[in-house]
């Protein structure tokens, strides 16, 4: 699915030149080498890679949980590569929505609580988390739902609170890894619908996975080789 070209006046969401990771040896793992990736603004864009290909590692230096050993990386902008650990943090916070493969709810807190506890950290004032949290969830199609507690809730419902949670701040990008590997078939086509449709809305997407048939979904696709990037072409629908 493509949606509106959001791009002409935006800087990239994402931007990575010649970015590499390597981790100490012996032998020295080259994780991720020579990396040039640009995500416009309004892209969804499909990461897809066997386990060891790198993918991962990717994953984490997106999601400025790990730092490059080589190159630079743009976030809307800003070089994060000469950022300080807790100004990368803080700009992670603002910037990046994370959906997980395991949904990482609190089980003692309703759901109301735990999409608004993701703004604790990132400065929205405490009069605006439960009106930010309920528009969140009604975006997910889980107004209905924001007293329950997440052991009363279907996987699909706990992955949509999970998404809910992730959005809850406006990020910039929403990365999810894995999204769909926790449910079953028909469930999984329902959060990839509930992904198009944010899509459609001008989220910026991307989404890491080992499934070929997540991976079409998105409206463009790369796959990680031996810690290198390689363009995919779209099938056509």
């Amino acid at each position: 699915m493509n949606g509106p070209d959001r791009s002409s006046h935006l800087p990239p969401v994402v931007e990575l030149n010649g970015v590499g990771r390597s981790f100490p040896g012996p032998p020295e793992v080259h994780a991720v080498s020579g990396v040039d990736l640009v995500i416009e603004a309004g892209e969804y864009l499909s990461i897809v890679g066997p386990s060891g290909s790198g993918k991962s590692t990717l994953l984490h230096l997106l999601g400025l949980l790990d730092v490059p050993t080589t190159g630079t990386y743009h976030l809307d902008g800003a070089d994060t590569s000469a950022m300080g650990e807790a100004e990368r943090a803080a700009w992670r916070g603002r910037k990046i929505g994370f959906v997980f493969q395991s949904f990482h709810l609190l089980a003692h807190r309703t759901v109301l609580e735990n999409v608004a506890l993701a703004m604790v950290y990132t400065g929205v004032p405490r009069r605006e988390r439960g009106d930010r949290a309920r528009a969140a969830l009604e975006r997910v199609g889980l107004g209905h739902r924001i007293e329950f507690s997440p052991s009363t809730l279907s996987g699909g419902e706990r992955q949509r609170v999970a998404i809910a949670r992730a959005l809850v701040s406006g990020p910039s990008l929403l990365l999810a890894d894995e999204p769909t590997g926790n449910l079953d078939s028909v469930t999984a086509g329902s959060i990839l619908d509930l992904f198009d449709s944010l899509h459609d809305q001008g989220l910026t997407l991307a989404v890491v996975t080992h499934d070929d048939a997540v991976s079409r979904r998105a409206q463009r696709r790369v796959r990680t080789v031996d810690g290198r990037v390689h363009e995919l072409e779209v099938e056509a629908a």
